[in-house]
């Protein structure tokens, strides 16, 4: 079969589509002849040498994908030769083939394109699990999303319009800013013009946002916190600001607010497999009845991942990049 590899950290120039060993589903596992998959951050830190596989997964790059199962490991059940599925990767979306834990399976969502399919494993277990199974954002809450624009925004501004929530977003134009707009968020707020944590106490009557959802980090841990409403939680998924950063305790105390920090592609399979579940009772059934759906910017063949990297590292798209298999 063909994968992204990367010989040496780098520049999307990194990236090449190279002849590999085809992968062999092992206990538990299931083969995946891949459709698609979809550029994350995450995948750009591994080129550029920064994010290392976590032990046992393909040193490929790509964080999900979607395609039919080929092949069953020993010890599988559930799934069948021809299922149509998309999966939450430790590595190697960027392939033709994958061998995935049978736990980290979903089936493509009723009314959903098996290819676009792969815009949704990633983004959808990091926002359920960050936003409502640590986070707990309940029904007229507001929860403030930063880059709203993005992959995991705009699923999270859906999720969260969804179950009845008000969505406060930061982008840096305002033409993302109106797509955000267009999937349900109220509160607008232009990152480059505006201060976010005025802009969020003004628009919610000084109360502040219930739940932060951050990919920032140490650029944004001070103003995230004078944000926070009281009993607050920010939930930081992301590094782009940073990683060291000042928390004024005081301030935590006084709102009697919570910080969490979580990382998906670390966690055992047992914790990916307990998300994917919790995903599937809960966010398969809206993506089904058309409350949510995936937001796919544009599709690339998947050699041509260089260039994929370019648009995402640009940041001018809005959800998704998607790499096409042949």
């Amino acid at each position: 079969m063909h994968a992204i590899t990367i010989s040496e950290p780098g520049g999307p120039e990194a990236l090449v589509w190279s002849e590999v060993p085809d992968p062999v589903p092992g206990e538990g596992e299931v083969l995946v002849e891949v459709t698609a998959s979809a550029v994350n951050r995450a995948d750009i830190m591994q080129r550029q040498g920064f994010y290392a596989p976590p032990p046992g997964a393909s040193p490929y790059p790509g964080l999900e994908c979607s395609g039919r199962v080929v092949a069953l490991g020993p010890g599988v059940s559930g799934w069948s030769v021809g299922d149509e599925v998309c999966a939450l990767l430790g590595g190697g979306g960027y392939a033709e083939k994958v061998a995935v834990p049978a736990g980290q399976l979903l089936p493509v969502p009723e009314g959903i394109d098996v290819r676009r399919a792969a815009a949704l494993p990633e983004v959808v277990c990091t926002v359920w699990s960050n936003v409502f199974m640590v986070s707990h954002l309940r029904p007229g809450e507001t929860l403030l999303v930063h880059g709203g624009s993005s992959g995991i925004g705009t699923m999270a501004i859906q999720l969260a319009k969804a179950v009845g929530a008000k969505v406060a977003v930061t982008a840096g134009t305002m033409e993302k800013l109106e797509r955000c707009a267009e999937l349900g968020a109220d509160i607008l707020i232009n990152y480059r013009e505006q201060d976010f944590v005025a802009e969020v106490r003004e628009a919610t009557g000084g109360a502040g946002a219930d739940v932060i959802l951050d990919n920032m980090g140490a650029k944004y841990l001070d103003r995230n916190v004078r944000a926070l409403a009281v009993n607050g939680r920010l939930a930081i998924i992301g590094m782009q600001g940073g990683r060291k950063g000042e928390l004024d305790i005081g301030t935590l105390l006084a709102k009697r607010a919570a910080v969490s920090a979580t990382s998906l592609r670390a966690r055992p399979p047992a914790e990916k497999a307990a998300i994917v579940a919790a995903v599937r009772e809960h966010v398969w059934p809206l993506l089904a009845g058309g409350h949510v759906r995936p937001i796919v910017d544009r599709e690339l063949p998947m050699s041509d991942a260089p260039a994929a990297h370019r648009v995402v590292e640009e940041s001018g798209h809005v959800g998704k990049v998607l790499l096409v298999a042949p």
